[in-house]
């Protein structure tokens, strides 16, 4: 097909397809994270850095969203057309990639790739940084290849400028940074690259990175990721089916199996990819274990060098690897848009009549007020177990599990009810617990203190309860919201 077909044309099909694909939940409601993005995204252009002392991300996908809500607005569909562009940019670059790293049929499979995968159909569709973490990782994957594999000493700048791009979209660019360290000194050690430009190259980085390295390190010390578990070696094993889809993974296994049958050599390049992506995983799967900070999503950065590696090896196949792969395509075409994320909006339009200026909104689960935020009506206070919050736009994650576990209804909320008029009206807004419960430190404080305060507010004779909303459940972001009134 790519001998007939002209490249241009075969990138505009396949971008249109994985648009059709990855527009099925533009409209829908924030869940947690989006809130918070576009929170962030919604200060000041200079006050953007400081505030990510708070988080624990680096600035330039807020400083990017900022510039593109300035622009476009900041609707639900709006800001998530962020995210689309970048998953479709992702595929002429995996296209470019894989022809300038290999040829033309394996940058043929690797555009296709990019325009399927359900990790990156997923998050084209949120309001988060992961489609542009996998843009950079694709071309930072094909940049480190073309330089320290075939020897294209231009590309060691692309690459600098790639890494610095990553570095300062998600922090765990740096996993992929050490990687690709490690696997340039094997190189080195093995004579197939000299060491001037990989020294230089660490220098730069370094040298770039510098300013930010300060936040880094305060984050990692006060906001970390109270939220998340150590991951399960399960965990590091799915990795590839977390990134191309566990219903297709088979089928990627058997079109691998009769490529390899075909022509077993594997080009250098192809070991060194994978040697990254399987490093990178590795890494942070390791790190998590002392300082648990593993998500999915954040396997955005594993999908340059994966990708990549996998399209050159099918790409040597010939009858029984492409119906393997057609396989793979149909699957991922009827695989349908991601679930609906989040049921905030359709709780907050709910009760948003009977809430009036003043009233008070309690959140025990302190990250979902930027959501609530954006749906409520304004001039109403909010408040967390661990405290009043003063800007409702972002989570302050400093010492946050500290201040949710020493946030007991009887310090907190208790006072704050005795001080209200009669009259006013105070909606709890609790997340519903999921089938399975996180045993995360995070979790469990926010199940204790969603316990606590319900029973308090239903026990006080200073309230009574007057409503509520809720609806059919989600798998995950489900809120219940009740209303009480000041007696």
């Amino acid at each position: 097909m790519s001998r007939t077909v002209h490249p241009a044309l075969l990138l505009a099909m396949l971008m249109l397809a994985s648009l059709a694909l990855r527009v099925g939940t533009l409209q829908s409601g924030y869940w947690i994270d989006e809130g918070i993005a576009v929170g962030i995204a919604s200060h000041d252009l200079a006050e953007i850095p400081g505030i990510l002392s708070q988080d624990g991300n680096p600035p330039l996908y807020y400083v990017v969203l900022h510039g593109w809500m300035e622009l476009f607005g900041a609707g639900e569909a709006a800001t998530r057309a962020l995210s689309l562009l970048f998953a479709l940019l992702a595929i002429p670059a995996a296209f470019w990639a894989g022809s300038a790293v290999f040829d033309r049929r394996a940058g043929v499979l690797a555009a296709a790739g990019a325009a399927g995968s359900p990790f990156l159909t997923y998050y084209a569709q949120e309001t988060r940084m992961y489609s542009l973490v996998v843009l950079l990782s694709i071309l930072a994957s094909a940049s480190f290849a073309l330089a320290f594999v075939r020897g294209r000493r231009a590309h060691v700048v692309w690459l600098g400028v790639w890494l610095g791009l990553l570095l300062y979209t998600h922090t765990w660019g740096i996993f992929l940074v050490a990687a690709m360290a490690v696997v340039w000194l094997v190189l080195w050690r093995r004579g197939h690259v000299g060491g001037a430009d990989g020294v230089r190259l660490a220098v730069v980085l370094a040298l770039l990175y510098a300013p930010w390295l300060p936040s880094v390190l305060f984050q990692a010390a006060n906001t970390a990721a109270p939220w998340a578990e150590r991951p399960s070696p399960a965990l590091l094993l799915g990795v590839p089916g977390s990134l191309f889809g566990y219903v297709a993974l088979p089928l990627l296994a058997l079109a691998v199996f009769f490529a390899l049958r075909t022509r077993p050599p594997l080009d250098r390049a192809v070991a060194a990819l994978a040697a990254i992506g399987a490093g990178t995983a590795a890494l942070a799967w390791l790190v998590s274990q002392v300082e648990p900070a593993w998500a999915t999503r954040y396997l955005a950065v594993v999908m340059g060098p994966l990708l990549l590696a996998l399209a050159s090896v099918v790409a040597r196949g010939r009858r029984w690897t492409f119906v393997a792969l057609a396989g793979v395509a149909v699957v991922w075409v009827m695989s349908g848009p991601p679930p609906i994320k989040s049921n905030v909006r359709t709780v907050s339009t709910g009760i948003a009549p009977a809430i009036r200026p003043g009233d008070l909104v309690i959140s025990t689960q302190p990250e979902q007020v930027p959501a609530l935020y954006r749906y409520l009506p304004e001039g109403v206070e909010y408040r967390t177990p661990m405290g009043p919050v003063s800007d409702p736009r972002q989570t302050d994650w400093r010492d946050g599990l500290e201040r949710l576990q020493a946030g007991t209804a009887t310090r907190q909320l208790l006072p704050v009810l005795r001080r209200m008029r009669p009259g006013q009206r105070v909606l709890l807004v609790t997340p519903l617990e999921p089938d399975r419960l996180s045993q995360a430190p995070w979790s469990r404080a926010v199940r204790q203190r969603t316990r606590e305060w319900r029973a308090a507010l239903g026990g006080s004779p200073e309230v009574r309860k007057i409503g509520g909303y809720s609806t059919i459940p989600l798998p995950k972001n489900t809120v219940v919201a009740e209303l009480y009134e000041i007696t």
